[in-house]
């Protein structure tokens, strides 16, 4: 098991130093292109340029420029250094620690209610496969999927905060509320109810549709005929066997769903005024704020390594044959 962690955190490790360098590659180290020019945005000076060439090292050689590239992303005190925004002058570490909470926080919420309300649906519809319930399972995916997620989400503000507020009855935040958890739990998970909502409905579709695929086929193995024929109850058969054998297509999905939630929900971000990495990374390329924009690319990055790290130690806990392969 540990040998097993190991090398999947090694692979990751080297997957971020590709995306690492292509970054570098596509951003400070094509021909043709002035890297200092393209970080001090549209506020070019030349005394700006002369800081901007002596702080990366623009003007030493490319490899030079490399090393102390990947020097400014270790991660310890000191060394770690995403630069500074062109716009507010602030460090881009700095920005992004104010945003990260936001997405954290919108992902947890929505995973749970995301995995519950996916995973609830397909093992009802996997039980009675063709009847009433398997249809409306069916309906529900079909519409969640089809839905975009900003169509879904000015519908929940139209209808829950707009038309209900305007009756006299404020229920559900307005949007660009926010506060932090440390501060206000009941108001934080008030803040993010209607986000976590707009996330949950659209993804859980796609947990629904994958649990009641995956466990039908599962009900069909040997060894479930087997435990319904020694004469265990339906229920057990069912959540104790079958579902855990069910889950590494799920897991896989959830990894990928969580980091990229994490990294930045752009669309629910813009359309409630969150103020995560998504609305960040909008407003930044909007003002050709390009030392943001590859802070959070890289930290969206890290995001996605982490999930499938994570995910990896998730599969050798729900199936022993992933550690022997």
């Amino acid at each position: 098991m540990i040998r097993f962690l190991i090398r999947r955190i090694i692979l990751g490790l080297i997957t971020l130093w590709v995306i690492i360098t292509l970054v570098f590659i596509l951003y400070y180290a094509r021909p043709g292109v002035d890297p200092a020019r393209e970080l001090a945005g549209r506020a070019v000076t030349p005394a700006l340029l002369a800081n901007i060439n002596k702080e990366y090292g623009f003007d030493q050689p490319v490899i030079i420029q490399y090393w102390h590239y990947l020097e400014r992303l270790i991660p310890i005190p000191g060394h770690f250094n995403l630069g500074t925004s062109n716009t507010n002058r602030l460090p881009v570490t700095t920005i992004i620690a104010q945003a990260v909470p936001i997405d954290l926080s919108l992902a947890a919420g929505a995973a749970i209610l995301w995995t519950v309300l996916g995973i609830g649906v397909g093992v009802l519809a996997a039980r009675r496969p063709r009847s009433l319930m398997d249809r409306g399972a069916t309906v529900f995916v079909l519409t969640g999927v089809s839905m975009p997620v900003f169509i879904l989400g000015l519908l929940l503000l139209y209808v829950l905060y707009y038309l209900l507020t305007i009756h006299g009855i404020a229920i559900f935040p307005k949007p660009g509320s926010w506060t932090p958890i440390t501060t206000n739990p009941l108001e934080w998970a008030h803040d993010l109810i209607l986000p976590w909502i707009t996330v949950a409905l659209v993804i859980a579709a796609t947990y629904s549709r994958l649990t009641r695929s995956s466990l039908l086929e599962t009900l069909g193995e040997d060894y479930i005929r087997t435990a319904r024929a020694k004469g265990l109850s339906e229920r057990r058969v069912v959540y104790r066997h079958a579902l855990r054998s069910s889950l590494t297509p799920i897991v896989t999905q959830f990894g990928i769903d969580l980091a990229g939630v994490m990294g930045g929900a752009i669309v629910t971000e813009s359309i409630f005024g969150l103020p995560g990495l998504g609305l960040a990374v909008v407003q930044a390329i909007q003002v050709q704020n390009l030392p943001v924009v590859i802070g959070i690319v890289l930290v969206s990055a890290f995001f996605v390594v982490a999930a499938n790290i994570v995910v990896d130690a998730l599969y050798a806990v729900l199936d022993p044959r992933v550690r022997v392969s």
